[in-house]
């Protein structure tokens, strides 16, 4: 049983407060459970407690991170495999014992790049927005070529991009695989290639690469976009900052591309998780690519909204935790 100890926890949504009190049966943590994310406006709600425990989105940031240290907070627990909503160069400097998840269930986010390309491989949003204007006539733009006779193209095949890679080998298509570090295991559902053939020959790329800053920052942009076939799709489940958003529109709006599926956004923290009620949102570009929709399909970061992925999220946070307050060095550290 780990050291009492109270931590108060950001972004938890209603649907996940049973998965914090259950799981927490095993661990004892005195705990609040905060529906907003961590703000400037709400960074009073951390008075008294001793560990934060936050997700993406929230703000970690310099003005925060003074606050907490003195409010009292020791220790930063994020549970997301990323950590750059955080300032850790100030956060290390101030001194907080800090920890991130590692991963959690791949499937979670496989199933939701799947569901989005056949979905729009197939043409169903397009379809089901037709109907939503009492429209039955089918037309040209619903002819689909079949996922069995379809190429489709996994850029990172680690735990997420071999799960993606499995569910569309198993429908009996053709899958292509570019990663830096090929995986034996991958090698049994896909064929690995170099980046030019795969963007080539793909009718569907998804994404399930890390997204890193000086490396692949917009990877997908204009020169991309060009190179793929006329009339494919485009997934990304990942990170928003590994696409050129301008491109993107460009290339939907142009008729090269058939549609593009994006979970992520690069500004996404200015639309995500508010209600616009049917008016502009604040970013154009995303303004942009809404006016394309259905070609253009966004969903506001579910990929991990899951049972499962909730689940592994939270127990290794409290884990990581645990792991901290005995003494030992935790293997999830920042």
């Amino acid at each position: 049983m780990a050291k009492k100890i109270k931590m108060v926890c950001y972004g938890v949504r209603k649907t996940e407060k049973l998965f914090f009190e259950t799981l927490n049966k095993n661990y004892g943590y005195d705990l609040t459970l905060i529906e907003e994310y961590l703000t400037k406006d709400n960074i009073e709600t951390a008075k008294g407690h001793e560990a934060v425990m936050v997700r993406a989105n929230c703000d970690c940031y310099e003005q925060n991170l003074l606050k907490m240290k003195e409010y009292g907070v020791k220790y930063l627990l994020t549970r997301t495999v990323g950590y750059n909503h955080i300032d850790l160069k100030k956060a290390h400097e101030l001194g907080f014992e800090m920890a991130y998840v590692p991963g959690y269930s791949p499937n979670a986010v496989s199933e939701l790049a799947v569901s989005m390309g056949n979905g729009l491989l197939r043409n169903l949003f397009y379809s089901a927005n037709h109907q939503q204007n009492h429209n039955f006539k089918i037309d040209d733009f619903m002819f689909a070529k079949e996922i069995r006779n379809s190429t489709i193209g996994i850029i990172g095949t680690g735990r997420i991009g071999y799960q993606a890679a499995k569910a569309w080998h198993g429908m009996g298509a053709k899958v292509l695989g570019y990663d830096i570090y090929e995986s034996d295991q991958a090698k049994s559902i896909l064929t690995y290639c170099d980046l030019k053939t795969l963007i080539k020959e793909s009718d569907l790329i998804s994404l399930h690469c890390p997204y890193i800053k000086e490396e692949n920052y917009h990877l997908v942009d204009k020169n991309f976009l060009a190179k793929m076939k006329p009339g494919s799709v485009l997934i990304n489940v990942v990170r928003g900052e590994l696409m050129d958003l301008d491109a993107v529109y460009d290339a939907v709006k142009s008729g090269h591309l058939k549609g593009v599926g994006l979970d992520v956004l690069e500004n996404e923290s200015k639309v995500f998780f508010k209600d616009f009620a049917g008016k502009p949102t604040p970013d154009n570009i995303t303004n942009k690519l809404l006016s394309l929709y259905p070609r253009i399909i966004v969903t506001p970061h579910i990929g991990s909204y899951t049972d499962e992925a909730v689940k592994n999220m939270i127990e290794i946070t409290y884990e990581n935790l645990k792991v901290i307050l005995s003494g030992q060095e935790c293997k999830n550290k920042i």
